[in-house]
């Protein structure tokens, strides 16, 4: 009988005076799911209210998951502005003459988050432009503007080839990953790599399985990178058709110098040297910068297709980019770029007025165990972007539900599609979505609702019956 009291008693708790302006389909969908309200925080306020159409467990610090990424973005929107670029230098430590560099090539990294095969392409190319040919030296990578401790891509959930366990890096090429095409026909399967990556080999070993639904194609494949060569095996499902991986095969330095002596061949150059990792010293000269896309389009990237790898990039940025002296401890000291970046972003907190008590940062990806903020300062944080000078640019960032990014095939046929705005989270046993929504009425209403709970994945309904139900009002 006691348990039965102390149960009651918790559940009662939970289910505050906010709670009971829940939807009635919202209730019934986390009903179905097996969510106990405990497990849940969901706050719906018009934007510019000073109270909540209504409010649950707001006050409770929660996991995130990538919504965390909402107060990345806009804090970096606020405090570089969306014209801010990164740059990437090439600095030449010997003499050029008749095009061949008696030295090394160095090259500089800033924490460009975007910097696609693509663009390091043409800049290989302008290099070459520039009259450079051949290196006798060394392929020297400075890394240095970021401060970081060694990553482990295996610590999250010990699936380390997946492409957003990628870890940060100063000098970060093309996500650090390798596309791999699908392409099975009668014969058995093709595979097609991209990037080209020099030295490395790929070793086919899959054959052909029955399809068990597409749904998780890849299943029955097993990535094993090693040394210079990926090995595929285990099974394809044919009947699917073709499809792609992009995953994380190797270190970003033998990733960056496989990649370069690919591109640097083609385009008719020669490399003598190694790689090895290095500074642009006192007796380099700077030869090209190339430069980023501006962050108003990067934060594009980040939330629309909630790219962690990014997101953690410019989140290090926010420490490397602010003043030491402002973010320095006690004893004068800065450990690493994660600390600085920490210290920037409830900084820059204190002085937007906002006092997040409960907020717990680890990379500011929202891929974490231990990000913590709760769902009405994240909806105060909404509220706040909502108001201000760039709010129509960050909102725009977002994915627009039914139509793009995470949320493209969500409501599809909903009257809601189209009407808002919303980034998603998901972990084990946390599922969440934020942003905003307008109504049929024009009014446009923020909304936040944090699962987290062993039975999180099947909340998705819950989640969606809010949506539709601020939609309509």
């Amino acid at each position: 009988m006691r348990h039965l009291v102390f149960a009651m008693a918790a559940w009662l708790l939970a289910f505050d005076a906010g709670a009971a302006a829940l939807p009635t389909a919202v209730m019934q969908s986390l009903k179905a799911a097996g969510i106990p309200l405990s497990g849940v925080a969901v706050e719906a306020r018009e934007v510019g209210a000073r109270s909540a159409l209504f409010s649950l467990n707001t006050r409770q610090a929660m996991n995130p998951a990538s919504t965390m990424k909402l107060l990345t973005t806009y804090a970096a929107l606020d405090m570089l502005g969306p014209a801010y670029q990164w740059k990437t230098e090439a600095y030449l430590d010997g003499e050029l003459k008749d095009g061949v560099l008696h030295g090394n090539l160095v090259l500089k990294g800033y924490g460009d988050p975007k910097f696609t095969l693509e663009q390091f392409w043409l800049w290989l190319r302008e290099l070459r432009a520039r009259g450079l040919r051949e290196i006798r030296g060394d392929l020297v990578l400075d890394r240095s503007f970021f401060e970081l401790p060694p990553h482990d891509p295996a610590a999250f959930d010990n699936d380390p080839v997946r492409a957003y366990n990628v870890g940060p890096d100063a000098l970060l090429l093309n996500f650090n990953t390798l596309r791999l095409r699908y392409l099975p026909d009668g014969n058995g399967m093709k595979i097609i790599s991209e990037p080209p990556l020099d030295g490395m080999r790929l070793d086919n070993r899959l054959t052909p399985q029955p399809a068990k639904g597409c749904g998780n194609w890849d299943d029955g494949i097993l990535v094993q990178p090693g040394g210079d060569s990926v090995v595929l095996q285990g099974g394809y499902p044919g009947e699917c058709g073709e499809r792609e991986h992009h995953l994380n095969v190797m270190p970003h330095t033998r990733y960056v110098e496989a990649v370069f002596r690919a591109l640097w061949q083609e385009l008719g150059g020669t490399l003598h040297g190694k790689q090895r990792d290095g500074i642009a010293g006192g007796n380099a000269h700077l030869f090209s910068t190339h430069y980023s896309e501006p962050l108003g389009a990067v934060i594009r990237d980040i939330n629309k297709f909630s790219n962690n790898v990014m997101a953690r990039q410019l989140f290090l940025t926010l420490g490397a980019a602010t003043s030491s002296a402002s973010l320095a401890r006690d004893d004068g000291a800065i450990s690493s770029n994660i600390e600085r970046s920490t210290r920037a972003l409830l900084d820059w907190l204190r002085k937007q007025r906002l006092d997040f008590p409960e907020l717990v940062l680890e990379n500011g990806a929202g891929l974490s165990r231990s990000e913590r903020i709760s769902a009405a300062h994240l909806a105060q944080l909404l509220q706040h972007a909502a108001a201000h000078s760039l709010g129509a640019e960050f909102e725009s960032s977002l994915p627009i539900l039914g139509v793009d990014g995470s949320v493209k095939k969500r409501l599809k046929e909903s009257a809601a599609a189209s009407h808002a705005h919303l980034k998603t989270g998901t972990l084990e046993g946390v599922k969440t979505i934020a942003g905003y929504v307008r109504s049929r009425s024009g009014r446009e209403w923020v909304v936040v609702f944090f699962i987290n709970h062993p039975n999180a994945k099947y909340g998705q309904a819950a989640q969606d019956a809010l949506i539709e139900w601020v939609r309509e009002r």
